[in-house]
């Protein structure tokens, strides 16, 4: 059988740059083992799940082995789109796209997993492989040895009753989990934490978890002096990359004329958000969407954009996700509306804001965090 041709692969819509790659070594050897598995205990494609799968390297390079019927959940929004793409350019099919639930789960024998950098996110993926997949299932998780811990292992052995960690190859490792504990009747997330007359609810993929980051609660404290030229009067109002919807339910508070929509690339920092949303008895005044830097709304179409964007892409420090959430807020935005924006300190983006929106002021600056005001040229 022909190699399968990983160095075809794209990150698009992701940010693509010369040092970032749609595969990893970690895809690689899961791949490996997973075929291994798969033949010797006589698997069909159906009884296989594979979670984490960034940009398709591993559904891709088994469904190009024979391997049909497979089960994928991607969290991102730019994966999802990124295996399609993937899949089109190699002419591949036979494979199909859930979220973490039981329709993803059921009966699964073999599921793969690259790991993720939250634990909160890997205790309730193996809580739900625990819950739903079949008695005899085998999770196979993967990473980096640089960004595996012990208490990886900890976390899984509160689900599994053998958790074995494997010899590394190439930079990376595989944990084997088996043997599923028996579950608690109610899944260990969501959770939630009361925050200042407003609730936040949070599923294990969510950045921060219930809490409110160090930068939301700065740009928070911005909205909540009035310090913005338009907050009295802006009736579209985006939450650009919203996490658990904090933004977005401080501003709907504060404002009841506004129409909010808060958006993330992330299933789970949307389902959380919607939570949040509910929790708090907003379920009228603000939509939440699953989708790609907003790429779904319309251009022009908002008075204000909030947004406190990733520095990370990955396990990588890398300006490029931000960068792309800039492009976003300027064809978002009317000619005339604002940015709000709050970064690390560090990262100086002031010039790139004024250059991709507008004339940019500093409102607020902490010894962590910077929050700018941005206002779009006509």
């Amino acid at each position: 059988m022909p190699e399968f041709p990983y160095s075809r692969l794209r990150r698009w819509p992701d940010v693509e740059a010369d040092n970032l790659q749609a595969h990893d070594a970690t895809d690689l050897l899961l791949v490996e083992r997973a075929l291994e598995t798969i033949d010797a205990r006589g698997l069909d494609g159906s009884e296989v799940v594979v979670i984490g799968d960034e940009y398709g390297a591993i559904t891709l390079a088994l469904t190009d082995a024979g391997v049909r019927g497979i089960r994928v959940h991607q969290d991102l929004a730019t994966g999802r789109r990124a295996l399609a793409r993937n899949a089109q350019e190699l002419g591949l099919d036979g494979f199909g796209s859930h979220e973490l639930d039981a329709d993803l789960l059921a009966g699964a024998r073999l599921v793969l997993l690259q790991l993720p950098k939250a634990l909160a996110e890997l205790e309730q993926i193996a809580d739900a492989v625990a819950r739903w997949a079949a008695p005899d299932v085998a999770l196979i998780a993967g990473g980096r040895v640089k960004h595996m811990t012990l208490t990886q292992n900890e976390v899984l052995g509160r689900s599994f009753s053998r958790v074995q960690a494997e010899r590394a190859a190439r930079k990376s490792r595989l944990l084997v989990a088996e043997g599923p504990r028996e579950v608690p009747e109610t899944p260990p997330f969501p959770v939630a934490a009361a925050h200042d007359g407003f609730t936040l609810v949070a599923f294990g993929g969510a950045f921060a978890g219930p809490r409110i980051d160090i930068g939301t609660r700065v740009l928070l404290d911005v909205l909540g002096a009035g310090r913005s030229q338009l907050l009295h009067a802006a009736p579209t109002v985006i939450d650009l990359g919203c996490g658990t919807g904090a933004l977005a339910i401080a501003y709907a508070r504060a404002h009841p004329d506004a129409r909010l929509i808060a958006t993330d690339r992330s299933a789970a920092a949307v389902a959380s958000a919607r939570a949040s949303v509910a929790a708090n008895g907003l379920a009228d005044r603000i939509t939440v969407t699953h989708d790609d830097a907003a790429s779904d709304l319309p251009d022009a179409g908002a008075d204000v954009v909030l947004l406190n964007p990733p520095f990370h892409l990955g396990n990588s420090v890398h300006v490029g996700a931000a960068t792309r959430l800039f492009e976003a807020a300027a064809r978002l935005l009317k000619p005339g509306g604002e940015l709000l924006t709050v970064y690390n300190s560090s990262l100086s983006y002031r010039p790139e804001l004024t250059r991709l929106i507008g004339p940019t002021e500093q409102l607020q600056r902490t010894a962590k965090f910077t929050v700018t005001r941005s206002i779009r040229r006509g």
